[in-house]
């Protein structure tokens, strides 16, 4: 299985937040890996290497835009 991010339905856009205003103080995707996997820059990404599977961000993530396939 993989972690797939949809960046459409993504709230983390152009190194912000563009749907609640937390101003990166978001308890999300990120917050949620277990083994800091998940990183934000301009765009949220997954480093595959360190990636468990586990499906915390899944849960984690408000919009859907995380799946594991």
């Amino acid at each position: 299985m993989t972690v797939k991010i949809d960046y459409k339905k993504c709230c983390w856009k152009n190194g912000k937040c563009s749907s609640c205003g937390c101003e990166g103080k978001c308890k999300g995707c990120v917050e949620a890996c277990p083994v800091d996997a998940i990183k934000r820059g301009k765009k949220v990404i997954i480093d595959a290497s360190k990636c468990i599977e586990c499906g915390a961000c899944v849960s984690a993530c408000k919009h859907g835009a995380i799946s594991l396939n």
